[in-house]
């Protein structure tokens, strides 16, 4: 009796720069948690909420279909360690209070260990994140009718961390001497104000996100075949 395999096929990263190595990894890890830094500097305020939509989200999930799982997880994790020791983060709220839009420059990024972020959760969920989509992507999810249903798994792989994170803050932790995280937020319990605090407000920006990155890497895939003469 054979074993039931699944095929694995090349991601948009092993076509385009098929040469392997130390050297070759190195450069795309460092390079796509590099464009993560970038892109978390693109935030967009939108009116009835004080949480910005940052382009950080959508960034992890092209690395990860780009890269694959192995080296899509990699450049997450690269990509924490630069947060942990230089301003690579998403922009502090008390920056974009007066702000609608910020693209890039100034260049005013955050930067702290992770364990002692209520964001932090999230920022570990990319790297499950980008391994889930790597993963698809191997499996050829990143070219076909799947991507988006790909993209969603992706993005809630995010969550599992970053809420679960979040959570735990706000059970148990204080923003100062004075001033709990359960006091500061809105809502009637812990669930009600970690849902609050770290879905409700990016549903919208998320759903943009996931539609955009729905595009570029099937866009990308075009781009390749047609450049190769494929169909």
């Amino acid at each position: 009796m054979q074993a039931n395999t699944t095929l694995r096929v090349p991601t948009l990263a092993e076509v385009l720069v098929p040469k392997t190595g130390i050297l070759t990894d190195a450069i795309l890890i460092v390079g796509f948690a590099l464009f993560t830094a970038v892109f978390a500097q693109i935030a967009i305020k939108f009116p009835g909420t004080p949480v910005p939509i940052t382009g950080q989200t959508l960034a992890v999930l092209v690395a990860g279909g780009a890269l694959g799982s192995k080296r899509g997880a990699a450049s997450m994790a690269v990509y924490m360690l630069m947060g942990m020791f230089m301003p690579v983060f998403a922009p502090g709220s008390a920056f974009l209070a007066e702000k609608t839009v910020h693209f890039v420059l100034p260049w005013n990024g955050t930067d702290g260990m992770v364990w002692n972020m209520a964001s932090g959760g999230y920022v570990v969920g990319f790297i499950l994140g980008a391994y889930v989509v790597g993963l698809l992507a191997e499996r050829g999810w990143d070219r076909g009718s799947k991507i988006s249903l790909g993209m969603v798994i992706g993005n809630l792989s995010i969550y599992i961390f970053g809420l679960a994170w979040l959570g735990y803050f706000v059970a148990f932790n204080s923003i100062n001497a004075e001033l709990t995280f359960y006091e500061a937020m809105a809502g009637s319990d812990v669930l009600d104000k970690t849902l609050r605090g770290g879905l409700y407000p990016f549903i919208g920006g998320d759903a943009l996100k996931l539609l955009v990155a729905s595009m570029v890497l099937p866009g990308a895939w075009h781009l390749v075949n047609k450049t190769k003469g494929k169909s």
